[in-house]
């Protein structure tokens, strides 16, 4: 292969990966595309991961870009975990949801309608929670206030 052609290659390929690591709704790929970033050790993927790891909304993926970020030999500070809401306003949000849905709905029409509308919160929180992401919604569902 010629190095122009390698070269492409790495461009489109840093390319593809810039996509996925801003796809806000789909977490797993953007801790994936973390990975391959770290297999390009490129200035640019460097730059990115650096981004990925100071903005991301799901902590696994910045401590994934932090990981890689230091096995590429990068001095960077491990990002802190942010307390409280993750994303500013996810009750409001999830109330108006509630409010939208008939009185007498299940937690499951719920649960259905913010990831139908909210896939960027829905999909966030359940990577910040992980296993205990279904007990989390319900209970903050159990506790929204509709009057």
């Amino acid at each position: 292969m010629h190095t122009e052609d390698k070269s492409a290659d790495v461009k489109a390929k840093f390319n593809e990966l810039k996509k996925s690591i801003n796809r806000t709704s789909n977490w797993r790929e953007r801790l994936d595309a973390v990975q391959e970033l770290g297999e390009l050790k490129t200035k640019e993927a460097i730059e990115l991961l650096k981004y990925s790891m100071n903005g991301d909304s799901v902590y696994k993926v910045q401590e994934a870009s932090y990981r890689m970020l230091q096995a590429l030999g990068e001095d960077v500070p491990m990002p802190k975990r942010k307390q409280g809401e993750v994303i500013k306003g996810t009750n409001k949000v999830l109330l108006r949801i509630k409010k939208s849905l008939p009185a007498d709905h299940s937690y499951q029409d719920f649960k259905e309608k913010v990831q139908k509308m909210r896939s960027d919160l829905y999909d966030t929180y359940e990577g910040e929670k992980g296993a205990d992401f279904d007990k989390w919604l319900e209970e903050t569902w159990v506790n929204l206030a509709t009057k």
